[in-house]
């Protein structure tokens, strides 16, 4: 397994790395032993992509980058480390430069964009008794209950961070397109996608949760950037 790039994981809004534990499993079970997830602090995108710099940085060897929601801005603004040989995009963000989460989702809200909701300290929340139908509705009620216990808000204002050099522009990429996500229109997706110029987009009939819905099909992709991108 020397010839395999480590896989580094990047999560998005609502979730830390855990979101990533069907994936993981899989990948495991496909003989990769060097994977690695990020627990991003949410709170700016600045923040977030130097914590996932940081990460890369402690890997000698390449690097494939893996995001989810806005995990994919995260590694739009971190993957232009020389180590980073792919990305992969899952149901995520890609912003251009001067492009942010925000903005790409106000043009084109997604369905269940009237249930974010701040709180007082300027943090977003799913609201809870929306979460299953918002993120998560094609996993078992029990599963999408402890997600929106445990969901990790982000401070609100990183949702308007802006990308300054998108690592896509200089990187392979692959994306996979969530056609029932209620989280980033799939249309939005699609459009993301596309302008990226994509070695393959994939689309899973899955909520925005399809790292967890979907992961054989997820770990496929990603498999598929490793040998296209390995030796």
């Amino acid at each position: 397994m020397a010839d395999k790039p480590t896989l580094v994981l990047v999560h998005g809004f609502w979730g830390g790395a855990a979101h990533w534990s069907d994936v993981i499993v899989e990948l495991n079970k496909r003989g990769y032993d060097k994977i690695r997830a990020v627990e991003n602090p949410l709170t700016s995108l600045a923040d977030d992509a130097e914590r996932t710099r940081k990460m890369i940085q402690q890997v000698d060897g390449p690097v494939v980058l893996v995001g989810h929601s806005y995990g994919g801005a995260v590694i739009t603004e971190a993957g232009d480390l020389p180590n980073v040989k792919a990305l992969v995009y899952i149901a995520a963000f890609a912003p251009d430069a001067g492009e942010s989460p925000g903005q790409i989702t106000q043009e084109n809200p997604p369905a269940a964009f009237d249930n974010i909701a701040p709180d007082s300290d300027g943090y977003l929340w799913i609201k809870q008794d929306k979460f299953h139908e918002s993120f998560a509705q094609d996993l078992a009620p029990d599963q999408a209950l402890v997600m929106a216990v445990t969901q990790k808000a982000p401070v609100g204002s990183t949702f308007g961070d802006n990308v300054t050099a998108p690592a896509w522009r200089n990187k392979p990429v692959w994306y996979q397109v969530s056609t029932q996500d209620r989280m980033i229109h799939p249309d939005n997706e699609r459009r993301m996608a596309q302008r990226m110029n994509p070695r393959k987009v994939i689309e899973l009939e899955a909520s925005h949760a399809s790292l967890a819905s979907r992961p054989q099909a997820v770990v496929d992709l990603i498999e598929e950037a490793v040998r296209e991108t390995s030796g």
